[in-house]
């Protein structure tokens, strides 16, 4: 199938690692021109060569997601190198390893981190969208909001405000040519999970990637495919929703976990 995303440009913000990475080089793989957003100068950089050496365009920006000029700087600099953002992807998020001890005040850095950072985002591209006609902005959420652990409380509750933003925001681009939609995987299998995997499957003598995740998802979270996704993996599924393909397809809240809610 054509994605029709030849010629598109996107901007993935924290894709210089994990799933941001993985989605930025299936979107290169698609024929856009992909913007690798890193914090740090020079942080994006690996992952842009790794896409050029394979024959994709991408180019490396940074500037922080946190104040309106940080996002100013990241998008003008997208669009002078290569020109108006077609697809959005707000990859970036983290959690802070919070518990419910720690101050309530620190909640606000969650809401910023995982919510506000891609709404300052959305917020400066979405004119030029809409004057074209046509555009694509897509969250990265977690199951984690359906499933959330005791642990990171701020973190999973931030998250958990994805699904109503992207329904309020796909009514506000009605009729516009643009749609806005939420994906939400479980455990993927970055390089930090697999690391932190087999570290615990070590201790039980378990050892070999394929057996740590057979041993995961019996031990630590199973699903219905018995597989545990890569980060490009779930760049396959945010460059359908990126793509003419999906243009019927808006204020979704996508799961890609495998059916581990209904585990």
């Amino acid at each position: 199938m054509d994605l029709g995303l030849v010629g598109k440009v996107a901007l993935i913000s924290g894709s210089y690692r994990g799933t941001g990475a993985g989605t930025a080089k299936i979107l290169a793989e698609e024929g856009a021109t992909v913007a690798v957003h890193g914090h740090q100068e020079g942080q994006a950089n690996t992952v842009v060569e790794e896409i050029c050496s394979n024959g994709g365009q991408a180019i490396a920006v940074h500037g922080s997601l946190l104040t309106t000029e940080g996002v100013e700087s990241i998008v003008s600099d997208v669009e002078q190198s290569c020109g108006p953002i077609d697809v959005l992807v707000n990859n970036y998020g983290a959690p802070a390893k919070t518990t419910w001890s720690d101050p309530a005040e620190g909640w606000h850095d969650a809401w910023e981190t995982n919510v506000v950072s891609g709404v300052r985002l959305t917020q400066r591209v979405l004119p030029a969208m809409k004057t074209r006609g046509w555009g694509r902005i897509i969250f990265l959420g977690t199951i984690g909001t359906e499933k959330p652990g005791k642990e990171n409380p701020d973190y999973y509750a931030s998250k958990a405000a994805l699904p109503v933003t992207v329904r309020s925001l796909a009514k506000e681009l009605r009729d516009t040519g643009i749609t806005a939609n939420l994906v939400s995987p479980g455990i993927i299998a970055t390089d930090e999970v697999r690391e932190m995997l087999q570290r615990r499957a070590s201790r039980q003598d378990v050892h070999g990637w394929e057996q740590v995740q057979r041993w995961a998802l019996d031990n630590v979270t199973p699903n219905l495919t018995g597989r545990i996704p890569d980060p490009q993996d779930i760049g396959t599924y945010v460059a359908f929703l990126a793509s003419e393909a999906a243009w019927h397809i808006t204020g979704i809240d996508f799961k890609v976990d495998g059916g581990t809610v209904d585990t």
